[in-house]
C-alpha cells in the first residue's frame, strides 16, 4: 500500500549537487524534511545556501552540515542531531548515500600521467564511495534510528560493467558499494529495512564532468539511448520518491536501473529520435 511521505526524514550524503541535489529537493517536494551532508569549499557557501532555502520553501525541515560524510568523526558530530530531529516521527525514512568523490588515476603510467594510481588513492576511493556506506548504516542502526520501514539508497553506476581509461578506481568502488547494498540488505532484512542500489544512466553532473575523456561518452550514450536524451537527476529523485512510498521491504538487495533503458539498447542501434537504426521501431 502506497502512503504519504510527508512528515517522515531524509539523510542525503552528497547533498549539494548533481543527483544528491535533486533528491533532496524531490523529497521535500514530497513533504519530506531534508538532512544534508556535503563536502564543499567557501566558493559555493552561498550556492548550498540558497538550495537549503528551496528546500525549505517546500514547507519542510533543512539542516545541512559541510563535513566530510566518509570521516568517522564527522558521523560522531552529526549523530545526535539526527536523533534530536528525527526521533519523534520514528528516525531516518529514507538514507541516500550519493558520495561522488574519487581518484581519477588510471592503474598503469601511459602518456599524459606522470604516475599510476597509489594505494592511498584507490583506499581512499572505496572508503569514501563504498565503505562508507556500511559505516553509516552501522551508525543509524546501533542508535536505533533506522527502523522497520527504513529505505536505504546507494548510488552506483553504469561503470561496474564498463571501461573508461581514468575510472578504474570508481569503477572498483561501485562494484564493492552494489556488493554492501546485497549484503546489507540481507542483514537488515529482518528489521524490515530495504536497502537498493540504484543505477542511474549516464547523468550530466558534475563528477561526471571531472572524468576526462567525458564529452565522447557522453555524446554516444546520448545517442544510443532510446529517450534520445541522458538521465536527468529529476528521473532518480522520481524513482527514490516511489519506491519510498511503501513500508514493504519486499524490494530489496538489488540494483534498480533508472535509465531509460540505456544499458539495453544496443550500441550504436538507436538514434535520438527513439528509431532503431536498421529500420524497425521498437
Amino acid at each position: 500500500m502506497l502512503k504519504s511521505l510527508e512528515g517522515s526524514w531524509c539523510l542525503v550524503l552528497g547533498a549539494s549537487s548533481g543527483i544528491g541535489r535533486a533528491i533532496c529537493l524531490g523529497l521535500a517536494r514530497e513533504g519530506v524534511n531534508v538532512i544534508g551532508v556535503h563536502f564543499d569549499t567557501a566558493a559555493r557557501t552561498d550556492e548550498v545556501a540558497a538550495l537549503v532555502e528551496e528546500i525549505r520553501g517546500y514547507g519542510v525541515q533543512a539542516s545541512f552540515h559541510n563535513t566530510n560524510a566518509a570521516a568517522r568523526r564527522s558521523r560522531e558530530q552529526i549523530l545526535p542531531e539526527i536523533a534530536e530531529l528525527t526521533g519523534a516521527t520514528g528516525g531516518v525514512r529514507i538514507l541516500v548515500h550519493s558520495l561522488a568523490f574519487g581518484t581519477l588515476v588510471p592503474f598503469l603510467s601511459r602518456e599524459g600521467w606522470e604516475k599510476p594510481i597509489a594505494s592511498r588513492q584507490l583506499e581512499m576511493t572505496l572508503d569514501v564511495m563504498a565503505h562508507s556506506l556500511v559505516y553509516w548504516t552501522q551508525d543509524l542502526t546501533e542508535a536505533g534510528l533506522l527502523r522497520s520501514g527504513s529505505k536505504i539508497y546507494a548510488m552506483t553506476s553504469a561503470g561496474v560493467v564498463q571501461a573508461l581509461p581514468s575510472y578504474g578506481a570508481v569503477s572498483a568502488a561501485k562494484s564493492a558499494l552494489e556488493a554492501h547494498v546485497r549484503q546489507l540488505a540481507c542483514e537488515l532484512a529482518p528489521r524490515g529495512i530495504a536497502v537498493n542500489a540504484i543505477r542511474a544512466g549516464v547523468t550530466l553532473t558534475p563528477a561526471l564532468q571531472a572524468i576526462p575523456e567525458h564529452a565522447g561518452y557522453v555524446a554516444r550514450v546520448a545517442e544510443n539511448n532510446p529517450h534520445g536524451r541522458l538521465t536527468r537527476p529529476d528521473d532518480v529523485a522520481e524513482a527514490i520518491a516511489l519506491l519510498s512510498r511503501t513500508d514493504s521491504s519486499w524490494i530489496s538487495g538489488n540494483t534498480i536501473g533508472v535509465d531509460g533503458a540505456e544499458l539495453h539498447a544496443a550500441a550504436g542501434a538507436w538514434g535520438p529520435d527513439g528509431a532503431d537504426q536498421r529500420g524497425e521501431r521498437q
